[in-house]
């Protein structure tokens, strides 16, 4: 018989150990959206409406808003109620971060791309509280060549097509009531001319059926400054109706334009008042582009609509013939551009491609004004979550410093955070590279490695890096990366931003690959916001306006003084003796140098700024000089981007969009 197969002997069994201990998976305090990365990475548009976004209403609900707090705009927007502020005002904020950039290029460094990127790794990702708050953009930029501002690739504002087109409609909100306000200028100015004291001011408060006169909110406003304590238009002598009721406005002297939200370039200078009906009251002026207007900075510094009200009566239009300052509630229309603008001061509750929240409002360009989302939309934030990342516009000499010295005066909010972004390419066209074109194809100097070319560069980003520590923030860098960076720039120009006192420097790739992209970024502010700080002013406000100029353009641009027009003069003896010498500045200059000139690249040397004239935003709160010629208003290139934009009939979907 065959004999049994013997059995195998039994292993010892091994002492049992203690199960491994499984990582903790993140606890996210938002339901991501999965993102599905392709390659190549199609276009801005393709990407956003691939995503199936969040209702907003569930948005709201998972930062800790309440359903009254809401103003729904259909499914995916909402306007948030400042009551809010109110309900959470015992809460402890969040930590606050800026992302700026070193001196972009015409192609943009990606700094809103970084910012989103940031924001959903940090959300997405790391499961940390946060809400973004990013600037609307003009539609004067989207339908001309720069395109919109909604990020790019897999870090994005969506849904972009409502983010770049409209929104809730706050821009047209700021261009009904500037174009109000410039309206009544000239009609007082008509109406004064056409009319004597005694009928001027019977017009202005007439009798009504009763018989009775009397004077409207902002009327009583006037009487007030001009000391006359008056309520009864009967009461008021023969000199105090001459002197409530004619402004005297000197036509010279006018500094408020019209605006239009588009790239209008025939509309800079016109001339008004060629109707027969205006009996040759012609008078030339102009017009700004929408988020140029006072309005919209005001729109952006203001914190609660009582403030608004105060700043919109505030705006001073030009002087009388005296020389004494004529508001918006000289003219009675303070009340009036209250009323156009009472929605538009709630911020818009959107999302990320990724889910996470992200608060939308206000969005001045910061060469010609302070760059910056509001206030508002800050401090909501900063109650609801634990992290908050903003953005001031363009490079940190100008988006930055505002942001310091204008935001952060205003607000009382202290900074824990510095996010610097900066990319090869523009590095490489700060060391002397070839001039960079938008809609051109790019030279071999920057899409093949060039150390030598990189390093003579490298001193624009240092020079951003000590200027943000000038204010004692911290600072991390985001190298924004691209395809045709090597390993050994990109090294470069982190080695370069640590030994210039930058935290850490973060290669990122947040474009192609969405928050993933971004979570080392994240992890280094992480750590960066909760090291201590010195914030400080660049300067006090008790420094005479050409001590303030001064100290930006000697510290912040590197320049070796200031050189001053006769307008300019002329300007600041007026703002000295009618009080608003103790303003902080808003610098009005090019973005794409250190300096005034955009020609200078790199850290130029040896230079001073010509102050060509300066005006005052005081209903905003800031004197902005004017260094050298600034556009107020863009112009359309030969072939805009508006060619691609079209509706796909069937689907009523967007295209062409970026």
């Amino acid at each position: 018989m065959p004999s049994k197969p013997k059995p195998k002997a039994s292993k010892p069994k091994k002492a049992a150990r203690p199960a491994a201990k499984k990582a903790r998976p993140v606890k996210l305090p938002y339901k991501p959206i999965k993102l599905k990365l392709l390659r190549p990475v199609p276009s801005d548009i393709e990407i956003a409406q691939a995503v199936n976004p969040k209702p907003v209403s569930l948005i709201a609900q998972e930062i800790g808003l309440k359903g009254s707090e809401l103003e729904m705009h259909g499914e995916y927007k909402a306007k948030v109620r400042l009551e809010v502020l109110d309900r959470l005002k015992a809460r402890k904020d969040g930590k606050y971060i800026d992302v700026t950039a070193i001196t972009p290029t015409p192609l943009g460094e990606g700094k809103s791309t970084t910012m989103m990127g940031l924001s959903q790794a940090l959300g997405a990702h790391l499961g940390k509280r946060v809400i973004t708050c990013i600037r609307q953009p003009s539609q004067g930029p989207t339908f001309g060549i720069k395109g919109g501002a909604a990020g790019g690739g897999y870090s994005q504002v969506i849904p972009m097509e409502d983010f770049n087109l409209h929104l809730t409609g706050d821009l047209h909100a700021i261009t009904a009531a500037n174009n109000l306000l410039a309206a009544a200028i000239d009609a007082r100015m008509f109406h004064e001319k056409e009319q004597d004291d005694e009928k001027l001011f019977n017009a202005l408060c007439p009798k009504n059926k009763q018989g009775k006169r009397r004077f409207s909110p902002s009327m009583l406003r006037r009487l007030k400054k001009l000391g006359i304590n008056k309520t009864d238009p009967e009461a008021l002598t023969p000199e105090e109706r001459t002197r409530f009721a004619r402004l005297d406005i000197d036509p010279a002297s006018i500094t408020w334009q019209r605006v239009v939200d588009t790239n209008d370039r025939f509309l800079r200078r016109i001339t008004i008042g060629l109707g027969p009906e205006e009996k040759g009251m012609t008078r030339e002026t102009g017009f700004d582009i929408t988020v140029a207007s006072e309005i919209m900075a005001i729109l952006a510094l203001t914190t609660d609509l009582a403030d608004l009200r105060e700043r919109l009566g505030r705006i001073v239009i030009g002087t009388s013939k005296s020389g004494e300052a004529i508001t918006a509630e000289d003219l009675g229309a303070g009340g009036a551009l209250t009323v156009l603008m009472k929605d538009a001061i709630l911020p818009t509750l959107m999302q990320s491609l990724e889910g996470t929240p992200v608060f939308v409002h206000a969005g001045p360009f910061a060469n010609i004004a302070h760059g910056q989302s509001s206030i508002i939309a800050d401090r909501i934030a900063l109650k609801l979550a634990d992290y908050v990342v903003t953005e001031s516009g363009f490079g940190a000499d100008i988006g930055m410093e505002k942001f310091f010295d204008i935001k952060c005066r205003y607000s009382g909010l202290i900074p824990q955070c510095v996010v610097m972004v900066a990319t090869v390419r523009a590095l490489k066209m700060h060391g002397g590279g070839p001039k960079v074109v938008a809609g051109k194809p790019l030279d071999s100097a920057y899409t093949d490695e060039n150390l030598e070319l990189l390093k003579k560069g490298l001193g624009n980003l240092q020079h951003h890096i000590k200027n943000a520590l000038r204010f004692g923030v911290n600072v991390v860098v985001a190298v924004n990366s691209f395809a045709a960076d090597t390993p050994a720039e990109v090294e470069l120009v982190r080695k370069a931003a640590k030994e210039a006192g930058a935290e850490d420097a973060i290669v990122c790739t947040h474009w192609m690959d969405g928050g993933k992209g971004a979570i080392q970024l994240a992890e280094a502010v992480v750590k960066a916001v909760e090291k201590p700080t010195k914030f400080q002013f660049l300067y006090p406000l008790e420094w005479s306006i050409k001590q303030k100029i001064e100290k930006v353009c000697k510290d912040i641009y590197g320049a070796d003084g200031v050189e001053y027009s006769e307008e300019a003069e002329k300007k600041i003896a007026l703002y000295t003796r009618l009080g608003f010498d103790k303003l902080p500045l808003c610098m009005a200059k090019t973005h794409l140098s250190l300096s005034h000139d955009p020609a200078l690249k790199g850290v130029p040397k040896g230079f001073k700024v010509p102050i060509r004239d300066i005006r005052a935003s005081v209903g905003a709160g800031f004197l902005y000089p004017l260094l050298g010629e600034m556009r107020t208003m863009p112009g359309l290139p030969t072939r805009p981007v508006f060619y691609d934009v079209d509706v796909d009939l069937k689907t009523k979907r967007v295209v062409g969009l970026f």
